[in-house]
């Protein structure tokens, strides 16, 4: 077998199938598993999922194990050459695999490579390509420097922005969101690190890889990635989580720093929190102070049955749209939705290609408004947004 899918799953049924559709088109002619591995969700999501894929691969666990453990369990039971790690919450282009296989295929020490990683509004994900968060680096990134001088090779490096976003290089970290990953490497670089219970396990095997004696590598082959925009990174949690597994790498990897290293990062963890809970306050009043209904406005590209499906979602869930009737595969987000200035713009996904619904963000990106991918799965009847799920109320 060429590929083993591994996906872990926690409470996201609807985003899941999504990812496992798009798997279907990219697969087709790449001989391939999908292995679920489950952390003791409780929407529902086993059920659902065996109904609509009874070809995928289940490991039902009666805990949340954290990303790493659950990943190694199925990286345990894959056949495949190559494992790709792969979140929830993506969307594959339909040549994604097909692009993943014959650059590894073609490049044979190389031990994983990483993707292009869209936003919901085509914009580049800058975890896409990181370099090792060394002590110099990653006090770059967090006194700002990185952001400062994001093209420099000293103060940059962390997000390697130097490099041609649409071009091949070689880089040193992978984002676990999706990691294409040759098997005979990880026999010697072992698995992903159980310490690392959500963020830091990526960095920490990409590192390891690296110390193999093998290459990581980044291709501009597209993927949505809903977590750059999902995921509240002003939240304590994700502060408190994400520097804290920083302070398991430097303990791990850079032990002769490790006093040094632990006092500036656990007063960035309470720095930050203290910012963040000012700042959730003053957005608590506000939204307390805002008494009118919000309503993001849509527009619907898909044909005319779809049309009025979609329609008759949103107006249920009281939001506002306008329709661009679509018969074939090439309708473009046109000017007029430039000039409308539209939250969303919805897809049918049985009668569009993820890639050409990729690459239409990735053009409206470039707008100074520019609007999200939403799209409508006819099998479910449902629309999936970064944030939510709409549905027949």
């Amino acid at each position: 077998m060429k590929l083993s899918i591994i996906i872990v799953n926690y409470n996201v049924k609807f985003y899941i199938e999504q990812c496992i559709r798009s798997i279907e088109k990219a697969g087709k002619n790449i001989t391939h598993e999908i292995i679920v591995a489950d952390n003791n969700s409780n929407d529902g999501s086993i059920a659902f999922l065996k109904e609509k894929f009874p070809q995928v691969t289940f490991i039902e666990n009666k805990e949340n194990l954290g990303f790493a453990k659950a990943n190694n369990q199925a990286i345990r039971m894959a056949k495949g050459e190559y494992i790709m790690l792969l979140n929830p919450d993506t969307i594959l282009g339909e040549s994604t695999l097909q692009d993943c296989v014959m650059f590894m295929d073609s490049n044979p020490n190389s031990g994983a490579t990483g993707v292009k990683m869209l936003k919901s509004n085509g914009k580049f994900a800058l975890e896409s390509r990181r370099g090792i968060p060394t002590p110099f680096t990653s006090m770059c990134k967090m006194l700002g420097l990185c952001n400062m001088f994001p093209k420099s090779r000293i103060f940059g490096k962390y997000y390697m922005q130097y490099f041609d976003e649409n071009e091949p290089s070689e880089i040193e970290i992978i984002s676990g969101a999706c990691m294409f990953i040759r098997k005979s490497a990880l026999v010697k670089s072992g698995l992903l690190d159980e310490d690392f219970f959500m963020y830091g396990e990526d960095i920490d095997l990409s590192y390891r890889l690296l110390k193999t004696g093998m290459t990581n590598h980044y291709i501009p082959t597209k993927i949505l990635h809903y977590k750059g925009e999902s995921t509240e990174k002003t939240s304590y949690r994700y502060v408190y989580v994400f520097y804290q597994a920083m302070l398991i790498f430097f303990r791990k990897h850079y032990s002769h720093y490790s006093i040094f290293l632990s006092i500036p990062i656990k007063a960035a963890i309470y720095s930050k929190a203290i910012c963040t809970f000012i700042s959730q306050q003053i957005k608590r009043v506000i939204n307390n102070s805002n008494i009118t209904e919000s309503s993001e406005k849509h527009l619907i590209i898909a044909p005319p049955n779809s049309c009025k499906k979609i329609a008759q979602i949103l107006e249920e869930n009281k939001q506002k749209y306008d329709v661009q009737p679509s018969v074939e595969n090439n309708t473009h987000i046109s000017a007029y939705a430039k000039n409308q200035k539209y939250d969303y713009i919805i897809y049918d996904a049985e009668h569009t290609s993820y890639a050409f619904m990729l690459e239409q963000i990735t053009i409206s990106s470039k707008w100074a408004e520019a609007p999200k991918l939403a799209v409508y799965h006819p099998q479910s009847n449902i629309i999936i947004t970064e944030k939510r799920i709409w549905q027949n109320t």
